[in-house]
């Protein structure tokens, strides 16, 4: 059974919140509860005001009080009110009541929801803006289990009033979307700004959960965010599902490497494994509370031209079959990254890089929209507790290794570089393996494509396998053995 209105017809424009909220209501089968705590009270309130609620509404609830929310819902181990575990918890025990208090004999065509959230807006001070978690728990057949939509926000505003009711707004847009987009989750996606403007709240974590979003890849959801411009970063675990970066960096040690990693070689693991050694030696660093991270930039993805998902989704197959953390940025220059991990942390963070990497950093190029220049963006860069950890160059003409003591970079930098490399901002990567400098990934991916001998030599160990298995970068066994022939 679908999710149909008697009467109803498409309508290409996109709809005021009030209409989808109105839609919502006159469909005689939609059916549940919502439960908002904190700051969170806005989003009922558009389905009361849009008319015919009582088809709709179950229940509405706000447990506002703490003790009354633990009563509920119980405590949470880290007595902690908005996050990603007490909005579960809402999820869960609302579809339960509503499981036990209505019969399904009574009510056969009927398909519950529960819609939860959990938010802190604005402080007195202006100080921190607010974020909040929403959630979305629902069926689309009642023989079927029920789907999840689970997202976590950041406002932008400055105001409690507007970010409550671009809170309610944003809400509406989620129930809607999850009845009447669920078979295009880009678009759903994309529908959750409708009536809404980007500089009013981020979206910075989605997951898609259930039987009707089997076929989504949480990752590529992620990258959605990043390419709409729905947020400037996202993050995802090694099993696949997507992280909240304030979450995962909340005052760590932070090492990120960046790179294209397609695919993943051993030289990248060499800068990865030799960095961390160097990072965690540091006396301001502790292990246990270090994270490391391997980052991919939009303008990476984007360097063939048009984002190709499927080569995505290549590369983050390898990272997290490595057990790595992966990120997403549109983060071009690093100075910005840098700035975006400040607003988690204050503890010592790492950069490992090549040199050529080096190099670009020192490329006025890239700073031009800056009043202050190079000299503002390394300030942002530099003045931060930061260490670069910097991994050879070698020159395939000369066989000559480029590191920090002969790096040659244009004559107006060699002043300003001298500074930061005697400053103990950057670290030469010493004991490299001399014998993998002559890999590159684009030669590997040419040699996978045309079906060329010996590039499983030059990846770690497991990757080729998964490679041929899976039939990542073109790979194909056809090819192999044609060549061979």
């Amino acid at each position: 059974m679908s999710v149909r209105l008697k009467g109803d017809k498409e309508i290409s424009k996109v709809l005021t919140i009030k209409q989808k909220a109105l839609r919502i209501n006159l469909n005689d089968n939609i059916y549940g509860t919502f439960a908002e705590i904190g700051a969170g009270q806005e989003t009922v309130r558009n389905f009361f005001r849009a008319g015919g609620a009582s088809g709709t509404i179950a229940k509405a609830m706000s447990a506002y009080d703490k003790d009354f929310s633990d009563a509920i819902y119980g405590v949470e181990d880290d007595n902690r009110y908005v996050t990603e575990a007490r909005l579960t918890r809402m999820l869960t025990h609302e579809i339960h009541l509503i499981e036990d208090r209505l019969s399904r004999e009574k009510h056969p065509e009927k398909l519950f929801f529960a819609y939860a959230n959990t938010v802190a807006t604005i402080d007195f001070a202006k100080n921190f803006k607010g974020h909040g978690w929403i959630g979305f728990k629902f069926q689309l057949n009642p023989l079927e289990g029920y789907n999840e939509i689970i997202m976590h926000f950041r406002f932008k505003e400055n105001d409690a009033k507007l970010q409550q009711e671009t809170l309610g707004a944003l809400g509406v847009n989620l129930i809607y979307g999850a009845f009447y987009l669920h078979d295009n989750p880009k678009d759903l996606l994309k529908s959750f700004y409708d009536n809404i403007d980007k500089d009013q709240i981020e979206i910075d974590m989605i997951n898609f959960s259930g039987s009707r979003f089997a076929y989504v890849d949480n990752r590529l959801m992620s990258l959605q965010l990043v390419r709409n411009g729905m947020t400037n970063a996202v993050m995802f675990g090694p099993d696949g599902n997507n992280l909240l970066p304030a979450q995962e960096l909340y005052k760590k040690n932070i090492l990120a490497l960046r790179g294209s990693f397609r695919p993943v070689t051993k030289v990248n693991i060499d800068i990865f494994q030799k960095s961390q050694e160097l990072f965690l030696k540091e006396k301001k660093v502790a292990k246990e509370n270090t994270k490391v991270i391997v980052e991919i930039t939009l303008s990476n993805l984007r360097s063939e031209g048009e984002i190709n998902e499927r080569d995505f989704l290549d590369r983050a197959e390898l990272l997290c079959s490595l057990g790595q953390n992966v990120m997403i940025t549109n983060f071009q220059e690093y100075y910005k990254l840098v700035e975006y991990f400040s607003e988690f942390t204050k503890a010592r963070m790492g950069l490992a890089m090549g040199v050529y990497n080096l190099i670009e950093i020192f490329d006025e190029k890239y700073y031009r929209n800056l009043s202050g220049g190079i000299l503002e963006a390394f300030g942002k860069l530099f003045f931060k507790d930061l260490k670069v950890y910097l991994y050879p160059l070698k020159n395939h003409d000369t066989g000559e290794l480029i590191t920090s003591e002969n790096l040659k970079v244009h004559p107006r930098m060699k002043e300003l570089y001298k500074f930061f490399k005697y400053n103990g901002k950057m670290l030469d990567i010493k004991d490299f393996n001399p014998d993998i400098l002559d890999i590159l990934s684009r030669n590997v991916l040419k040699m996978i494509v045309n079906g060329e001998k010996g590039w499983e030599e030059m990846l770690p160990e497991g990757i080729p396998e998964i490679i041929k298995d899976e039939r990542l970068f073109g790979y194909s066994k056809r090819n192999f053995e044609k060549k061979k022939a």
